[in-house]
């Protein structure tokens, strides 16, 4: 269809320019201000991109949600961009290219596996803290990044230079998602079709989990698995159930001593108390007006969390003072405010849209909160620290060194979350410049980092004179990543690692980050709490996580005077003269292009092929096994032995760590034989792009409890016909030698935390035909599918506990590829090894049509490969 006759465009005129756009409130009327502002903007993708009858029947059915506010009806999103990391682009990127050897072998040109869509890749995910509490941190840390990571590095420079449409941000840029924040969103964005400027959402979606960021400037977002993303690239829609959508009226403002922090650790408890679970999340009423766009992005930073696919904050007044503030164009700002205010998605603090459900938040009643020291969503207010540590009934007593029995041990300012609100670090740097105004230091045994999402964090800190007094209490800057957060923490302090091994302590991590499961932040930490920046640095002053900030100094000063945190701690108005002191909306674009300037990264150089020339003997990058046209599907009638049998929660950290890797094991021992240092592996997250190392490291996690064999090393299992408990993936091998299918049984949450697809790829590679579990993380159900891996919905009262499976029991699963369609009933029968049989039926976890197919495909790899060359004309 030709532009300029789409039936629900108008046009808008802005700046002095004409631009065409879909006119939603002169096409839909009174009824738009019914829906969430997310479902107008879906209207708006739908009414742009669909065609004929399949528009017309979209827009009818997100009009009908609102008769029940849900719906069971697909529409078909195409977003306009996507965003990567290092991470989970290194993965995507080693498919692309398996996939063009595969196409260039069928005899096909390579090169016609390009992106469609534009994919921005920022190296984020790969600085550790290694040097800290010194000036010269962030230099030496990248230094040593760079090195370790070069094989990896010079890769990423190929795909760059080799497939079009895929632009990479070096090392030192900062943290994706602030960069989205700060550079990429336009919140509104042209586009040009036919000849004619098309006005715009600038909707997208990202790779990591915490691409909701995003949402609180109203660029409409959200986090996919890489598998997944793959398809998008490549020209498919994102096709999804209309979703629900639960609103949080927030009412009232934050009081004086309550940081976004603190509302975002709220928010994570209260929706997940609900069995939040992949819905969208709005939030609207007059609260939302007297926060930020700062402070709305650190809450919808932590969805995740909260298990939403969103959280989403309208465009108002504060987003365009954000733009501003971080020096977007005056014209670009402008388009903002017309066209939302034109297209009825400008933010009214009055309105009351239809929502699923709704959860009332008072800004007023928040206070100072922590979650710990396990998950997220464990919130508490901070005084309580005491008695959920002494509730966990640890055996713990005092070191000889005077270290106590829950020493912090990591300090850290880390985390897009919680460093891309200027506000944040200017707490953290005037709770330092007092505490050195008053001579308090830091406990000798913590190891503190401050690892803030933008460049400009330095120049903003430096001209509000913060950066001295934040150097002076430890917290020199260690580089511009994402750092402890994900793992990177490096070692441990000396002293800790001595201590933990001779006497019976339990050593911390207080971090401003997202998540605190047990070794995420460090394989050895298992207790951890989430909470502000300026809070990680008074805990770092006690050193002790024990302390009862109300009754305990920090310490004294020169005259003897004991110091509290509520001498400390800063004010609103302190806060807002920094702000006004320090910022200066030049930072933002001037020191993200000299961190581009990266002459590490453009030192190294990058094969310049339409292929990419695999080495064999290489630890960091091998050509995928997966990455094939022979790939098929996995679906059928099958009688299969379980791999594994877990309990709840298990995270894509214990499936597929991005931590260090251990030197004492199994997989150090195959990086060894091949050469590598046992002292500097780096970590596993560096290696995806080898499935050997990552199918070693499949559910190498130290909390992991296997039900098969409880007390069975790290990522080991039985095998069940012989009794012998082996490396899993030796157990695995020894099945497909046998040709025995296999499944997966877990509990609730199974695959939570981080959109890693290498979670989803080790489980293929282990030879998992399907994962029956009580309920799944949205991200990763998406990346089983989207390796060909059937998730299956076992019943509530036939969880781990109930099935209570034993040596020798197996499951047989019935699902013919033919008769799959979302949300089929599976039969299920276990077979016990004493001879009885268990019928059951489960639900197959497949939400739209695209999802049954692409598990009839064999998964999205096989299914991209054919949908290419389907493409190519025929001689």
């Amino acid at each position: 269809m030709n532009t300029h006759d789409h039936p629900y465009s108008g046009l808008l005129s802005s700046g002095g320019r004409q631009y065409r756009i879909i006119d939603l409130q002169a096409c839909f009327g009174r009824r738009l201000h019914e829906l969430p502002v997310v479902l107008r903007l879906l209207l708006e993708n739908v009414s742009r991109n669909m065609r004929g009858d399949e528009r017309v029947a979209a827009i009818d059915a997100l009009f009908a949600w609102r008769d029940r506010c849900s719906s069971m009806e697909e529409l078909a999103f195409q977003p306009g961009r996507v965003l990567m990391h290092d991470t989970t682009s290194t993965p995507a990127l080693v498919d692309i290219a398996a996939m063009r050897d595969a196409l260039a072998e069928a005899g096909t040109d390579p090169r016609l596996l390009s992106p469609t869509l534009p994919v921005e890749v920022s190296v984020d995910h790969s600085l550790a803290v290694e040097v800290y509490a010194r000036p010269d941190a962030a230099a030496r840390n990248i230094g040593h990044e760079v090195r370790r990571n070069r094989e990896r590095y010079r890769f990423l420079r190929w795909a760059a230079n080799a497939v079009d449409g895929v632009h990479v941000n070096p090392p030192g840029t900062g943290i994706m998602h602030t960069i989205n924040l700060e550079q990429l969103a336009t919140v509104v964005t042209i586009e040009h079709k036919d000849g004619i400027d098309w006005a715009v959402p600038d909707m997208m979606i990202g790779t990591d989990s915490h691409t909701p960021m995003i949402n609180g400037i109203g660029v409409l977002g959200w986090g996919v698995g890489g598998l997944e993303a793959q398809t998008v690239m490549f020209g498919m829609p994102v096709l999804q159930r209309i979703p629900d959508v639960v609103g949080v009226r927030l009412s009232g403002a934050l009081q004086p001593g309550a940081l976004a922090t603190d509302l975002a650790l709220l928010v994570t408890q209260r929706l997940r108390e609900i069995g939040i679970s992949g819905e969208f999340v709005e939030f609207f009423g007059p609260g939302v007006s007297t926060l930020s766009a700062g402070e709305r992005s650190v809450v919808a930073n932590m969805a995740p969390e909260y298990g939403a696919t969103t959280g989403y904050f309208p465009v108002d007044q504060n987003t365009l003072d954000y733009l501003r503030q971080t020096g977007r164009d005056e014209h670009a700002i402008r388009l903002v405010h017309d066209y939302m205010r034109h297209t009825g998605l400008w933010f009214d603090p009055d309105a009351q849209p239809l929502y699923t459900r709704v959860l009332d938040i008072n800004l007023s009643e928040i206070g100072m909160n922590v979650s710990g020291p396990r998950r997220p969503q464990d919130r508490m207010d901070y005084r309580a620290v005491p008695a959920a540590l002494a509730g966990l009934d640890l055996p713990v007593h005092e070191a000889s060194s005077g270290m106590p029995a829950f020493p912090v041990a990591l300090a850290a300012i880390t985390s897009c979350t919680n460093t891309s609100d200027p506000g944040l670090l200017m707490a953290a740097g005037l709770l330092a410049r007092k505490a050195r105004e008053r001579g308090l230091s830091v406990a000798p045994w913590v190891k503190t980092s401050l690892g803030p999402g933008s460049p400009a964090a330095e120049s903003y800190l430096k001209r509000a004179g913060l950066l001295d007094d934040l150097s002076a209490v430890g917290f020199d800057i260690v580089g511009y990543g994402c750092t402890t957060c994900i793992g990177n923490s490096g070692p441990l302090p000396q002293a800790v690692i001595e201590q933990a091994a001779s006497a019976s302590i339990h050593p911390v991590a207080v971090l401003s980050g997202n998540r605190n499961f047990p070794g995420r932040i460090h394989p050895d930490l298992d207790l951890g709490f989430l909470m502000s920046p300026p809070l990680v640095i008074a805990y770092a002053l006690a050193g002790d996580a024990m302390i009862a900030f109300e009754q305990n100094s920090l310490g004294t000063d020169d005259q003897g005077n004991e110091i509290f945190l509520r001498d400390i701690w800063p004010t609103r108005e302190e806060i807002d003269s920094a702000l006004a002191q320090g910022l200066d909306k030049h930072d933002f674009s001037r020191d993200f292009a000299k961190a581009s300037r990266n002459a590490l990264w453009e030192a190294l150089d990058a094969p310049d092929t339409p292929r990419f020339p695999w080495d064999q003997t290489s630890t960091t990058l091998r050509r995928p096994p997966f990455a094939s046209l022979d790939q098929g599907t996995q679906l059928g009638s099958y009688l299969a032995f379980p791999l594994m049998v877990l309990g709840d929660d298990i995270t894509t950290d214990h499936i597929s760590p991005a931590s260090a890797i251990p030197p004492d094991s199994l997989v150090a021992d195959f990086l060894v034989e091949r050469g590598e240092d046992r002292k500097d592996l780096n970590v596993f997250a560096s290696r995806r792009g080898n499935w050997e190392v990552m199918l070693r490291g499949a559910f190498h996690s130290k909390t992991l409890v296997n039900r098969l064999c409880p007390g069975a090393p790290v990522a080991h299992t039985l095998h069940i016909p012989s009794g012998i408990v082996q490396p899993l993936w030796e157990v695995a091998q020894r099945y497909r030698e046998d040709d025995q299918p296999l499944v997966l049984v877990a509990g609730h949450r199974y695959g939570t935390g981080s959109s890693r697809d290498w979670a989803a790829k080790v489980q293929r590679l282990l030879g998992i035909r399907a994962v029956l579990a009580l309920s799944f993380e949205r991200i990763h159900r998406s990346n089983l599918i989207g390796m060909g891996i059937l998730p299956l919905r076992l019943p509530d009262d036939m969880g781990p506990d109930q099935l209570a499976m034993a040596a020798g029991d197996r499951i047989e699963i019935q699902a013919p590829a033919h008769a799959l369609v979302p949300r089929a009933q599976i039969p299920i029968r276990l077979h016990r090894g004493n001879g009885v049989v268990q019928s059951f039926t489960a639900m197959a976890d497949v939400q739209t049509q695209l999802e049954a197919e692409l598990l009839r495909e064999g998964g999205v790899i096989p299914s991209i490969l054919r949908r290419t060359l389907a493409q190519v004309p025929s001689q």
